[in-house]
């Protein structure tokens, strides 16, 4: 743990971290062990941190969920294992993964605690789902690969907290947050010189920094085959827990996010764009910008070889004809300001108590009555069991092309994604 942010990066964007695998014994031999320099008041603290927080700390990862499938390497694994190709399947298995963050977020981590039973599911999961992948050919579940899905869960959080309405309110608040998915990083498998979460939260915000810039924005930018048909079977499937999940606004709210460019949502960011394209493209409206020339070069192989995308100066006088923002439906228009109002709203210590309170009741009925999921799946088969491997399905993973030619939704269903 003694590298310096630089070492860090190059070790884990290098081959070797990718070509060694999550955990290389056999299940029977597998067993958790905390690390010698784990802290539990400071553990505590995190725990502390995200339930003064829980509803933004956990919207972060939504769309770090969608961002994870654009790592090409993690979404072969996960389109290939045909375990959440489908509303049903990924219903299941992302509602498991968060009710497995509740269970490391709310119980002491001490041998036989519901945490520690969870993270014994997970990291065996991992074993045996990456084990599978290597005898099918299908990529693995790396130590790369597990150090960028814990960017996923909270790497965004960390570098914009302030889109998600958290703030610190105690010197090791953030520090507490940084121990805690540290620990937990260790306890699925992650060596310590592939752990993201780095000694102290300065350095982790420089990792996440270097982590989004060379490999999520360029992913984002360029999305692999199947992009689209994961991110939105994930956030579709977890409407039926969270009737405000949406899937254009939330995949158009992380590409934002993500800083890809082009992407925008508010009139800082337009004048902001509008004012670098001007430096590139002089005044002449007609003269594209190439994307690729704004974004740092993807760390990372396996990306499609696309035709490059072109902003022009004159698409960005407002952010209504901004192209990608014109090509959201009105539903997903609708989603991106209801979101918003609410992080507005949750800024204030008001807003904070009751969308905190919604989160608990929300979670408590994914957990103990899915009532929606009973209409969509039945009953039996709306319940999740976080410690069964996910239920497996020949769902068709549908080419991001399909994705693009799709029909305009009717207005009844406009009317309904409203509510």
């Amino acid at each position: 743990m003694d590298l310096t942010v630089d070492q860090y990066m190059e070790g884990l964007l290098s081959k070797e971290a990718y070509d060694h695998p999550s955990d290389s014994v056999k299940l029977e031999k597998l067993e958790l062990t905390l690390p010698d320099w784990y802290d539990e008041k400071l553990f505590k603290k995190g725990q502390r941190f995200f339930w003064k927080h829980c509803f933004g700390l956990s919207f972060v990862m939504m769309p770090g969920l969608v961002a994870v499938f654009a790592v090409p390497t993690i979404l072969e694994v996960l389109a290939d294992s045909g375990k959440s190709s489908s509303k049903y399947t990924a219903f299941k298995r992302y509602v498991a993964t968060f009710l497995h963050f509740q269970s490391w977020l709310t119980h002491d981590l001490k041998p036989g605690s519901e945490s520690w039973r969870s993270l014994y599911a997970v990291r065996s999961q991992h074993l045996r789902n990456g084990r599978a992948a290597r005898l099918k050919k299908k990529g693995t579940i790396s130590q790369r690969d597990l150090a960028l899905t814990q960017f996923g869960v909270i790497g965004l959080g960390i570098l914009k907290p302030d889109r998600f309405g958290v703030r610190q309110e105690d010197p090791q608040d953030w520090e507490g947050w940084n121990h805690f998915w540290g620990v937990v990083g260790y306890m699925i498998g992650l060596e310590d010189k592939y752990n993201m979460c780095r000694r102290t939260m300065d350095e982790t915000r420089q990792v996440c920094r270097m982590i989004l810039d060379q490999v999520y924005t360029p992913c984002l930018e360029n999305v692999p085959e199947y992009f689209e048909h994961m991110s939105r079977v994930m956030l579709d499937g977890m409407w039926a827990v969270n009737g405000a999940t949406e899937a254009g606004s939330l995949m158009y709210v992380t590409k934002n996010l993500a800083d890809v460019p082009g992407y925008i949502l508010t009139e800082s960011e337009r004048i902001a764009l509008q004012t670098k394209l001007r430096k590139l493209a002089g005044t002449h409206e007609d003269r594209g910008v190439d994307v690729s020339t704004l974004v740092q070069k993807c760390r990372v192989d396996g990306l499609p070889d696309l035709p490059p995308r072109f902003l022009y100066l004159k698409d960005f006088d407002s952010l209504e004809s901004v192209p990608e923002y014109k090509k959201l439906s009105y539903a997903s228009k609708y989603k991106l300001a209801v979101l918003s109002l609410l992080m507005a709203f949750y800024s204030t210590n008001f807003g904070r108590f009751v969308l905190n309170l919604y989160y608990k009741i929300n979670m408590y009925m994914a957990e103990h009555f899915p009532y929606v999921a009973f209409f969509l799946y039945g009953i039996k088969k709306s319940y999740v069991d976080i410690f069964k491997d996910p239920e497996h399905d020949n769902t068709r993973n549908i080419p991001n092309s399909e994705y693009k030619n799709q029909s305009p939704e009717p207005w009844y269903k406009v009317i309904v994604s409203f509510w």
